[in-house]
């Protein structure tokens, strides 16, 4: 499909630069492509008016990590030059994909200093050399350092890398390490909160667990290349970043008894989503399912386990705008993203949320 069909206008103050608070009194537009009236105004408060008894959550625990890297790169007969690494895949105990800017200066074999501001002044050290170079910016970084060792050197010099629409804005600053967190985050290894998890407290989780709901959770390490554009003109043109995850047998086996008896699999945020569908076969039955997956899902995919969809207000000509059209439709979504502009919905990672129906 033409990328250019997913466009759309987005007044700038509706993008969000500080989350609801509390978090669950965020808005909710609820989708439902089957309903005479489609389109409906609420509260993330009101989840559970739409979820019955049996039905089952699906959350991404994965956990943001500071993946942002200020540096100096060195190269033998050439000056130091300050550089930005934003890990976004890790690949080996010490190695990690990034893309890194200016990414067209840098040269395989470079060896780059972490923990440079951008004054030049030495915070810590992390150090490593440039294996790989790919496009747009992308190469493989191989650490000094590896395992344990290694998480400890990035936490203690890397930053939290909010999203650029934010970061264009304003600095990261200490709240973001909290409010760009879900509550259920345990998994280190995400460049990128799963942004539809950070509107759920403590308290909804208990409202939740009261109504019958079920919780379940699987891990997908969200990249970078969440946020990056499509250049192409045709979907069929763009290429996926890989981004690695699981699904355990545990909890594949109590979705399918979800499914057995009737309830229905709700995945909150396109992350879950995409690994779910990653897991499922072709009769939906989801299986245990680790590794990395760069599903595209576009209209015209037929979705095999999920039935529902909580997911924030997407980037235009973006891969996830491009998913929930998928999910449910393209006329419908285009409707539901100017009501939410019209009516002041606030987009983006930290902005409010929509619950969608699957258009079958």
């Amino acid at each position: 499909m033409r990328v250019d069909l997913f466009d759309f206008d987005l007044p700038d103050e509706r993008i969000a630069l500080r989350p609801a608070e509390p978090r669950d009194s965020a808005r909710l537009l609820v989708v439902d492509p089957a309903d005479e009236v489609q389109l409906s105004d609420h509260r993330v408060s009101d989840l559970l008016s739409f979820l019955r008894a049996g039905d089952a959550l699906v959350f991404n625990d994965t956990k943001v990590i500071p993946a942002q890297l200020e540096g100096i790169r060195y190269r033998e007969g050439a000056g130091g030059q300050q550089v930005s690494a934003t890990l976004h895949m890790r690949t080996g105990t010490s190695r990690w994909k990034a893309f890194a800017k200016p990414g067209k200066r840098i040269k395989i074999g470079d060896r780059i200093s972490f923990g440079h501001d951008g004054t030049s002044c030495l915070l810590g050290k992390l150090e490593c050399t440039v294996e790989e170079k790919g496009e747009g910016g992308e190469v493989t970084l191989a650490f000094d350092l590896s395992g344990p060792m290694l998480d400890e050197a990035i936490h203690s010099v890397g930053h939290i890398p909010l999203p650029p629409y934010i970061a264009a804005k304003r600095a990261e600053d200490e709240r973001d390490r909290a409010d760009y967190q879900t509550i259920y985050a345990r998994e280190e290894g995400a460049v990128a909160a799963p942004t539809a998890g950070l509107h759920f407290t403590p308290a909804l989780f208990d409202a939740i667990d009261k109504a019958g709901v079920e919780r379940h959770f699987v891990t997908l390490h969200v990249g970078a290349g969440t946020f990056l554009p499509v250049k192409a003109d045709d979907t069929d043109d763009h290429k996926m970043h890989l981004e690695s995850g699981y699904v355990s047998a545990e909890t594949a086996a109590s979705l399918n008894a979800v499914k057995a008896r009737g309830g229905r699999i709700i995945c909150v945020g396109t992350t879950s989503l995409r690994l779910i569908e990653s897991a499922a076969q072709d009769n939906g039955e989801i299986r245990a399912w680790a590794g990395a997956t760069g599903i595209f899902i576009t209209p015209g995919y037929r979705f095999k386990a999920v039935d529902m969809l909580m997911t924030n207000f997407h980037l235009p000509r973006s891969t996830l705008f491009m998913l929930v059209s998928a999910f449910a439709g393209f006329e419908t979504m285009h409707a539901a993203y100017q009501h939410a502009i019209s009516t002041g919905y606030r987009f983006y990672s930290y902005g409010d949320s929509s619950l969608l129906f699957r258009k079958d």
